[in-house]
């Protein structure tokens, strides 16, 4: 699992990192708040800790970053041991607060146990939430997300969508489309399906004219795509 420490005193870090690595970690380390930014934009972090006094961004607001597309545990750690402080960064959507000076195993077992919390949370969730590259759909909220991004889908078009992602690679024919969304007879009205594949490439393929998803099988009907989720 991938934890992202931001935190500005070298030698904190590196404790840190020593304490984790031992576990099996995989350990990313952020001297400013800018680059810690960065690390959780261009790698799966399972869990960040964060220091409040960084350069450049605040631990406070990379918090906000990250709550803006990810659930991910977010462990404070700060010599800000004021209660104001404490409200605020577990308000924002922190999940644990600890104030410095600190022991590291104490804090390693603090991430171990929000990681078993969150992760017994998420395995509890995944039958209704199916991943397929950058799409998740969710089928408790019928919600679509093109990169943590909400989608407007109609009724119909959730449901095409649903059928198809729930068997990448499948061949599904536009008769088995249409009896199965309309649940109807079908009489070769192709033109409200296509319709409607029109309208969902629009909305999840980054171009419509040359989907990577959604595809055409020629004569026969649609699928969609095996993809490997980030």
């Amino acid at each position: 699992m991938n934890i992202l420490i931001a935190e500005d005193d070298n030698d904190i870090r590196e404790l840190i990192k020593l304490h984790l690595s031992k576990e099996d970690y995989t350990v990313f380390l952020a001297e400013d708040g800018k680059k810690a930014i960065d690390i959780f934009d261009t790698n799966n972090i399972d869990l960040a800790v964060l220091d409040i006094m960084l350069p450049f961004v605040d631990g406070f607001n990379i918090l906000r970053h990250i709550r803006n597309t990810s659930e991910i545990p977010v462990i404070f750690l700060t010599a800000r041991g004021n209660d104001e402080d404490k409200i605020l960064g577990l308000g924002l959507g922190g999940d644990d607060y600890m104030v410095k000076p600190f022991s590291p195993i104490e804090l390693t077992a603090r991430i171990q146990a929000q990681l078993r919390r969150y992760y017994k949370y998420a395995t509890g969730k995944q039958n209704d939430r199916i991943v397929l590259g950058y799409l998740i759909l969710d089928k408790t909220s019928c919600e679509v997300l093109r990169n943590n991004i909400p989608l407007e889908l109609n009724a119909k078009e959730f449901k095409i969508l649903e059928l198809l992602i729930e068997n990448p690679g499948k061949v599904y024919t536009k008769k088995q489309i249409y009896e199965t969304i309309w649940e109807d007879t079908y009489y070769g009205d192709d033109n409200t399906i296509m319709v409607h594949i029109s309208h969902i490439r629009d909305k999840i393929e980054e171009d419509p004219k040359k989907p990577q998803y959604l595809k055409t099988i020629r004569g026969i009907g649609y699928k969609m795509e095996k993809i490997n989720n980030a």
